[in-house]
């Protein structure tokens, strides 16, 4: 099978099992990877009936980006995508550069949808999964880092994580278009750069080869577990929760691993923001080794503690100390 043919494919197969609306959005660059993803999606919608977006989003971080934003929404349109709009977004914020980027374009992508609903297919590849991978090693990140990107994480929809960075290019061959070439895709200060150009090749090198699709296929295989574990974790916190916070007892007879799944879709789904492992393992010790101590500072000022049995969690006005 050609490359164009696998793309295809890959989207046809991706919306079929999705649950779809009536319009889908695509997340275009300009890249190879935008591209193929475009022209299959705006074929396959043609089948199906579907309507189509393309949702180009221009950082502002290069000369000429305006440009480089218009060029990619009018091969969109010529892909056959019923519609084409720019983005125009400022990137500010903590993270460095990529990672303002990154939260700058997402939430420019999630506001373009009516109501925060829908679905938007981005362009990620085989590739971008085994990256994610290292780079959640490299961090020491834990399991769910480990597991990658998921095909669907609505609103997100990433068709292409079976297909190669390689395969995109070619099917742009096959198109006649010449993909756009990002600057910072080459820039050594990324790490995600760094990774692409010297770590992923050297692995290859060493092993022999299959590096790539073999870190995606742990990911898939550790997202597996992942969700099983969520849902038994989904289960516990119900049996767990009261009016009152929940029930030390129920969480203690858990394992530490489904117990802090526990914790953690506690305390994101109170308004804890910017969980880290450090933060989790905190709360957790109010739970498996409470020895009478107060309770855990949060993200957002907020303070889980431990109380006749009882875990909960509330502002900064005094406590009361332990059981």
């Amino acid at each position: 099978m050609n490359a164009l043919a696998a793309v295809r494919r890959a989207v046809r197969e991706f919306l079929a099992t999705a649950g779809v609306p009536d319009e889908v959005c695509v997340a275009v660059s300009g890249g190879a990877d935008s591209l193929a993803l475009a022209e299959a999606t705006a074929y396959v919608a043609r089948h199906r009936k579907l309507r189509t977006r393309a949702l180009v989003v221009d950082h502002g971080l290069q000369d000429g980006s305006a440009e480089v934003a218009a060029r990619a929404a009018t091969v969109a349109k010529e892909f056959g995508l019923d519609t084409a709009e720019v983005l125009t977004v400022s990137v500010t914020g903590k993270g460095g550069p990529e990672a303002a980027a990154r939260t700058a374009r997402y939430r420019a992508l999630r506001e373009a949808l009516p109501g925060g609903e829908g679905l938007v297919l981005l362009g990620h590849t085989l590739d971008d999964q085994a990256e994610t991978v290292l780079l959640g090693l490299g961090r020491g990140s834990g399991p769910r880092s480990l597991a990658g990107m998921r095909p669907h994480d609505p609103p997100w929809g990433r068709p292409l994580l079976a297909i190669t960075r390689a395969q995109t290019r070619e099917a742009c061959a096959e198109l006649g278009v010449e993909p756009w070439q990002d600057p910072h895709n080459a820039d050594p200060r990324f790490t995600r750069v760094r990774l692409r150009a010297e770590v992923l090749p050297l692995l290859e090198d060493v092993l022999a080869g299959g590096v790539a699709g073999a870190l995606a296929r742990t990911a898939a295989q550790l997202r597996e577990d992942a969700e099983a574990l969520d849902t038994v974790a989904d289960r516990i916190l119900t049996r767990a929760s009261g009016a009152e916070g929940l029930d030390v007892a129920v969480l203690a007879a858990e394992p530490a691993a489904v117990r802090r799944r526990v914790l953690r879709r506690w305390l994101l789904a109170s308004g804890v923001r910017e969980l880290t492992d450090a933060h989790l393992r905190s709360v957790d010790a109010l739970v498996a080794r409470w020895r009478g101590q107060g309770g855990v500072w949060l993200p957002g000022n907020l303070e889980a503690r431990r109380c006749r049995g009882r875990l909960t969690l509330a502002g900064p006005e005094p406590t009361t100390r332990g059981e």
